[in-house]
């Protein structure tokens, strides 16, 4: 009875990270109604802030100089926007690349990590507002008024925009995912505020930008943070940039493998686990969308032991063992037949694994602050 109980308890809560969570939050969506904060319409020029747009930057040399150009010509008013490039211990013409295309300011930092760099940058810039992005995207003209626009409101100190992920034509799958998560992160800013953003496009009040361990980027640290601090993090999908995509299966898992080295710290010792400041819906969504989705692959493996111990104790015990099974042939044999629903399948089951090697990589080996440009996405 008991091992039948794990069981049911694994499965129920794999489903309901996927799937359950999203309901629930479109429900509450639903009740609640849309968040009385203007992110709809661009802003007028009389009414915007001034902008530091800082592009943190490592062995860049190839794309700095689009990048510079790419946020030169957005439409917003010149004189209002602070173009910062921090180049953090590049070992090749990133700096003089970045100044010859009309970076404002080009800082030439000693290797210290993605965030160590933004610091500096932070700390040299002279906006109302700074926003960030990663040197191999590329913004849509009026990426930043959408980004700026929600800051009219004082209640908020964070925004993210969307990301729209190039097909790099191989088998990566993560275009399916994101979808998703995209589409919940779009729930969660209407509910309360986001769980999680990316480095790609976001933005902070200078007043509400947090210093946090090197090794605890962003993307996750800056919304739960800034809640706890009583600000609101908010997404806005018409904000929107578009990047490369890693092309194989393989090198997502790698990819997500070393973001989730940074994110176990944040999740262990960086704060997340704590509900104070969070308020009793902010935590179930942190819980929900968070907690939950890490602990996965530990549910899985659960799922499958107590799924053997139970064969022999009814029918469905043995449609449920085979269903699991067929998933991991699936992922198997979509590295010699790349079939779709077969990509698709060993998507799930390597990204779901990167969650615990990640974990792994940080108790064993650590995690270090500095990053490399991931294979395929320049």
């Amino acid at each position: 009875m008991l091992v039948a109980i794990v069981f049911w308890l694994s499965v129920g809560l794999i489903a309901y990270a996927h799937a359950g969570y999203p309901v629930v939050l479109g429900l509450i969506a639903a009740v609640r109604g849309r968040r009385a904060v203007r992110r709809d319409r661009p802003t007028p020029d009389d009414e915007l802030p001034a902008v530091s747009v800082i592009v943190a930057a490592y062995a860049e040399q190839d794309v700095i100089s689009e990048r510079v150009g790419n946020i030169r010509a957005l439409d917003y008013p010149p004189r209002l926007v602070e173009l910062i490039v921090a180049c953090d211990g590049s070992p090749d013409e990133t700096a003089a690349r970045a100044r010859e295309a009309g970076a404002d300011v080009v800082l030439e930092l000693p290797r210290g990590g993605k965030i160590r760099a933004q610091d500096a940058a932070v700390e040299r810039s002279t906006g109302e507002i700074v926003a960030f992005s990663d040197a191999n995207v590329s913004w849509k003209p009026d990426a930043l008024r959408r980004l700026v626009g929600p800051f009219a409101d004082p209640r908020v100190g964070y925004v993210c925009g969307e990301v729209q992920l190039i097909d790099a034509r191989g088998s990566n799958q993560e275009g399916v995912y994101w979808r998703y998560e995209l589409a919940l992160r779009a729930l969660e800013s209407r509910v309360r505020s986001v769980t999680g953003g990316n480095g790609a496009i976001y933005a902070t009040r200078r007043e509400s930008y947090l210093v946090v361990d090197p090794i605890m980027g962003h993307d996750l640290s800056f919304p739960f943070k800034l809640v706890k601090r009583g600000w609101l993090a908010l997404a806005v999908p018409e904000a929107q940039a578009s990047e490369r995509m890693v092309p194989t299966i393989e090198g997502e898992f790698a990819r997500k493998r070393r973001m989730m080295s940074h994110t176990w710290p944040i999740v262990v010792r960086g704060g997340m686990l704590s509900p104070r400041g969070y308020g009793p819906l902010y935590a179930f969504m942190i819980v929900s969308h968070r907690i939950l989705r890490y602990l996965t692959p530990f549910l899985h493996v659960i799922a499958l032991i107590a799924n053997v111990a139970l064969l022999g104790q009814g029918w469905v015990y043995a449609v449920t063992l085979a269903i699991q099974v067929a998933v991991l042939l699936a992922a198997a044999l979509a590295g010699v037949v790349p079939a779709r629903l077969l990509l698709i399948a060993r998507y799930y089951v390597l990204t779901t694994a990167s969650l615990a090697a990640g974990l792994w990589d940080w108790l064993v080996h650590g995690t270090a602050a500095g990053w490399e440009p991931a294979e395929g996405t320049r």
